[in-house]
C-alpha cells in the first residue's frame, strides 16, 4: 500500500477545510446574476443588467440588508447568457458550483430561464428573474423560480380590451410572433383576447426568429387589417415598423408587447414610434408608494435617470424590485451570508408568503395554479407612444392620456 507523509496529508486536509472556512467568513451575500450581455438580446439584457445594478448600487450605500443589527452588503456576480440557453444554464451551473451564490438574479429572456432553472433546481439556489414573461416557466412549477413580471398571457389581454371600448373598436387583425418562448406567447395572448372580444384574424403566423418581415406587411398591406399585432423583442419590433414604412402602410393601430417601453424603440424610430400600443405593468406614474429603497415610481425613475442616462422601463424596475423581494424575505428570515442550504429553503418558504409594497407596486407571488411563483400583484396596463414617451392609456382608472386612434399615416407625420 502507498503511503504519504504526514505533510502531504496535512497539506491535503487544509486544502479541503479552507474553501469551507472562507466561505463561513464572508460578511457579504454573495449573488449571481444570468442575463444576456451579448447575443441577440443583449439590449434587453443590459436593461435587466441596469435594473440589478441599481438595486445593488443603491442598497450597498445605505449600509446593505440589517439582520439583527448588523448590516450586510451584496456583491454581484455576472454570468453572461449570450442570448443562448445552453450559455445561461452553463453560467448557472458555474454559478452554483464555483462561485457558491446564495441566490440569484434571473435572465432577461424566457428561454434562458427555462435552461437555467433546472439548473438551479439542482443545486436548490433561489432565483427571481426580473423579466421573463413567458407561461411556460410557470407550468413547470419550478420549486426554486420566482419572476416580479407576469406572464403575458396575465397581461396581454390588457391592450385588447383598450383597443375594444374605442368607438369604433378594430374589427380585424393579424397577428404574429417570432418563435422564441416569450414571442410566441405574446402572439398566442393577442390572438386568445382578440378571439374573445370577436375581432376577425385575417392572419396569424409564428415566423421564425430574427426573420425579415418584409413579406408580411406586404401581406398585411393586401388584406388591410384594423389592427396589426406582433410578439417580439426590440430589434425585431424596431424592424417591423421600418418594414411597414418602407411599403408606406399604416394599420389603424399597431400593437406590440416588450420593447415599447424601452428606450431603445423611440431613439430608433423617432417620429414613426409615435401611436404604437405595447403591454406593460410599470412606468414611472404608476400609483405605487415603496417601502424599501425608494417611496413611489417617480424616486426610482429619477435615480434610474441620473444613473444611466436613459429613461427606466418596466422590465429594469421588475429587476430592481426582484432584488428589494430576496431583501425583505433575507430580513423575515433573518438569515446572515453565507447561506446553507436549510437557510435557502427557509428563504423559498418566505418569498412564497411574501406581500410587499415597492415602488413598483405590489409583489405577492402565487403559491399555485398556472401562474406558480409568479407574481399576481400587478395589474396589466395598456401604453402608446404619446409625445416621445410610453403613456397609459388604459385601464380607464390608470390612464394619462386618451387612446390615439386611428393611427397617422406615415407621410402625413
Amino acid at each position: 500500500m502507498r503511503r504519504f507523509h504526514p505533510i502531504t496529508v496535512l497539506i491535503i486536509a487544509l486544502l479541503l477545510v479552507l474553501p469551507q472556512a472562507a466561505l463561513a467568513e464572508r460578511d457579504f451575500y454573495k449573488v449571481g446574476v444570468i442575463t444576456s450581455l451579448s447575443g441577440d438580446l443583449a439590449t434587453g439584457g443590459n436593461v435587466t443588467k441596469r435594473g440589478y445594478d441599481l438595486w445593488a448600487q443603491t442598497l450597498n450605500a445605505a449600509g446593505g440588508i440589517e439582520i439583527n443589527g448588523q448590516k450586510y452588503k451584496v456583491e454581484l456576480v455576472y454570468g453572461d447568457a449570450q442570448s443562448k440557453p445552453d450559455q445561461g444554464a452553463s453560467a448557472a451551473e458555474r454559478l452554483a458550483t464555483q462561485e457558491k451564490v446564495d441566490f440569484v438574479l434571473g435572465p432577461y429572456s424566457s428561454g434562458v430561464t427555462l435552461a437555467a432553472a433546472p439548473v438551479l433546481e439542482k443545486y436548490k439556489i433561489p432565483m427571481i428573474t426580473g423579466s421573463a414573461e413567458s407561461p411556460m416557466i410557470w407550468l413547470q412549477k419550478f420549486y426554486y423560480t420566482f419572476g416580479t413580471i407576469p406572464p403575458v398571457n396575465y397581461t396581454g389581454a390588457s391592450p385588447i380590451e383598450t383597443l375594444m371600448a374605442l368607438d369604433p373598436p378594430p374589427k380585424s387583425a393579424m397577428i404574429l410572433g417570432s418563435n422564441d418562448t416569450f414571442s410566441k406567447a405574446t402572439a398566442e395572448a393577442f390572438k386568445e383576447a382578440a378571439e374573445k372580444a370577436g375581432i376577425e384574424i385575417k392572419k396569424f403566423n409564428i415566423v421564425p426568429a430574427g426573420q425579415d418581415l418584409m413579406s408580411f406587411m406586404s401581406l398585411a398591406k393586401a388584406l388591410k387589417p384594423d389592427l396589426v399585432a406582433f410578439g417580439g423583442h426590440d430589434e425585431e419590433l424596431i424592424n417591423l415598423v421600418k418594414a411597414l414604412l418602407q411599403i408606406n402602410y399604416t394599420p389603424k393601430a399597431l400593437l406590440m408587447h416588450y420593447g415599447v417601453t424601452e428606450p431603445a424603440f423611440v431613439e430608433a424610430l423617432g417620429k414613426n414610434a409615435e401611436q404604437v400600443y405595447g403591454a406593460s405593468v410599470w412606468t414611472e406614474t404608476v400609483h405605487a408608494k415603496g417601502e424599501d429603497l425608494w417611496a413611489d415610481a417617480a424616486a426610482y425613475a429619477k435615480d434610474a435617470e441620473a444613473a444611466f442616462k436613459v429613461p427606466a422601463d418596466y422590465t429594469q424596475a421588475g429587476s430592481t424590485a426582484a432584488g428589494i423581494a430576496f431583501q425583505a424575505a433575507l430580513r423575515q428570515i433573518k438569515a446572515v451570508p453565507p447561506l446553507d442550504e436549510a437557510e435557502r429553503e427557509a428563504l423559498v418558504k418566505a418569498l412564497e408568503k411574501l406581500d410587499i409594497q415597492t415602488f413598483y407596486g405590489r409583489v405577492k407571488f402565487a403559491e399555485e395554479g398556472q401562474y406558480y411563483h409568479a407574481n399576481i400583484g400587478l395589474s396589466p396596463l395598456t401604453v402608446q407612444i404619446q409625445g416621445g414617451k410610453p403613456v397609459i392609456v388604459g385601464p380607464e382608472a390608470e390612464a394619462q392620456s386618451a387612446p390615439q386612434y386611428p393611427m397617422t399615416p406615415w407621410d402625413k407625420r
